[in-house]
């Protein structure tokens, strides 16, 4: 059957449908499932977010509510697992800290670093080992002799060291703290009346002039004030804390030269644990 020309109305509709059509067909894209190259960069605020079906956060990355840039990583049941930041009203700023499963637990830190010291572990505490010499139990010296004695790398920011002395005739005892450089520096010095009452210390020392891994020692001393005395030092605890205010903080020990942070860019030259380890152990 021969072909009946089109007039030019119906010519026209079935360009416009077909124009249509082509700048639908412009805006189809396929579904943004995967990257396959290139970067997805948030810079100017915002928020990257998983979800699970009923609404609990469970990853989220980005400018936070408190206007903090921070890492987020949830339980299905909307608790925090790992944190790094969203501290911007508070002294911890970004800080990372990685919380217990125990919702009803006051304080559910397990792992973090330290709030007002930033090159220190803040959590866990750790044990300082403090080991007794033959004279932590002396009589009859009335010169200075070491006790107990302890050295350990440095983790937490604060020392905290609790003892015991008791002394027949009257003492002294007193506590020394050694940096990485530097002489003894006697942190303070008690005096044990004679008897039988035992004289309980406490002793907190912010790990000044330190730098994170040093080797710091501490020395605790007695003597009897009469040659006819005994006197005897018992430890009851040593272990290393965070700091709990700016006034636990350190001092910053003296720094040759300005050490630069390591970059979150991943970088193929960085050294390994194991490189590190190689090199602080050659250094040392």
């Amino acid at each position: 059957m021969a072909a009946i020309p089109q007039d030019l109305l119906d010519r026209i509709r079935e360009l416009e449908r077909k124009v249509r059509e082509l700048a639908g067909r412009s805006q189809i894209r396929p579904a943004l499932t995967e990257v396959l190259h290139g970067d997805i960069v948030i810079g100017e605020g915002g928020q990257l977010m998983a979800k699970t079906p009923d609404g609990q956060t469970t990853f989220i990355v980005g400018d936070t509510k408190q206007g903090d840039w921070g890492v987020g990583i949830g339980r299905h049941d909307g608790s925090a697992a790992l944190t790094v930041g969203d501290d911007v009203n508070g002294s911890e700023r970004q800080m990372i800290r990685m919380w217990s499963r125990d919702r009803n637990a006051p304080d559910r830190i397990l792992v973090m670093d330290d709030a007002f010291s930033d090159r220190y572990l803040g959590r866990p505490w750790l044990p300082f080992p403090m080991y007794p010499t033959p004279n932590s139990t002396m009589q009859g010296t009335t010169s200075w002799q070491y006790a107990w004695l302890g050295r350990m790398p440095v983790q937490n920011a604060v020392a905290v060291i609790s003892f015991s002395t008791i002394s027949s005739a009257g003492g002294q005892v007193r506590i020394n703290y050694v940096p990485p450089s530097g002489a003894p520096q006697t942190i303070n010095t008690w005096t044990v009346p004679s008897g039988s009452q035992w004289i309980n210390q406490t002793v907190t020392q912010p790990l000044h002039g330190t730098e994170w891994g040093d080797s710091v020692l501490f020395q605790i001393e007695h003597r009897n004030s009469a040659s006819t005395g005994a006197i005897e030092t018992r430890m009851f605890s040593a272990y290393t804390r965070n700091t709990r205010s700016p006034s636990d903080a350190p001092n910053m020990p003296t720094r040759t030269a300005a050490s630069a942070l390591a970059s979150f860019e991943l970088d193929a030259d960085a050294p390994t644990d194991q490189q590190e380890e190689g090199t602080a152990g050659s250094a040392a």
